[in-house]
């Protein structure tokens, strides 16, 4: 099941979208993410968060349609983010695209991508998706989908990554330790597609841009 959530950055332009939203088994608005949507004139399946960002006009129009809106306390230990990802799991997700998650604050960048380490998705395909570029989590092993001369960028999440191996990377890694607070994973190249990462033991982000 292929869900796409749209979550809340300012700027978030969800038209370019719209076919991959229309092929979606299920849409979900990250709160404010609803507005983007709104502007598109696309509609969600179901809206989660406080809805302190959702536009009055875009709610309305939404509840007038009959959308889901699962409204939740302002004060809660979940960002709307990841609630929308905790519903995704629920539904029966195998695979979650999120759009809008980056381009706002800082703090919500952050944990947006830190969340990608939810024990819930462990097992489960799930990207940072742009126009230009996506982000993925790697437990143990992946494929990375894509063109010679891509960039890509490997980082270790929450401490250092060991027995990093890749294949059809201009550098290449063969049981490395890629360390949290070091640069050294960044700006590599495709030579090979698809390449390929490999982990034994920690996390490690993959930032591909195409």
């Amino acid at each position: 099941m292929h869900v796409i959530i749209v979550a809340n950055a300012p700027a978030f332009d969800a038209a370019p979208f719209a076919a991959a939203l229309s092929a979606a088994d299920l849409v979900i608005a990250a709160d404010g993410g609803g507005n983007a949507l709104y502007a598109a004139k696309i509609a969600p399946h179901v809206v989660v968060g406080d809805l302190d960002s959702l536009d009055p006009v875009a709610e309305q129009a939404f509840q007038s349609a009959g959308i889901e809106l699962r409204r939740f306390p302002a004060e809660k230990d979940e960002t709307d983010l990841e609630l929308a990802l905790l519903l995704a799991v629920e539904r029966g997700a195998d695979q979650i695209d999120i759009l809008g998650a980056l381009g706002g604050r800082w703090d919500q960048g952050l944990a947006n991508v830190s969340m990608l380490a939810l024990p819930e998705l462990a097992g489960l395909r799930v990207r940072l998706l742009d126009l230009e570029q996506e982000a993925f989590l790697v437990r143990t092993a992946a494929e990375i989908p894509g063109a010679v001369g891509d960039s890509v960028s490997l980082l270790p999440l929450g401490g250092a990554a060991h027995g990093i191996t890749t294949r059809g990377l201009h550098y290449p890694l063969v049981h490395a330790t890629l360390r949290f607070e070091r640069s050294r994973g960044i700006s590599n190249v495709i030579t090979q597609p698809p390449a390929h990462v490999s982990v034994g033991e920690g996390l490690l982000l993959v930032f591909h841009t195409f």
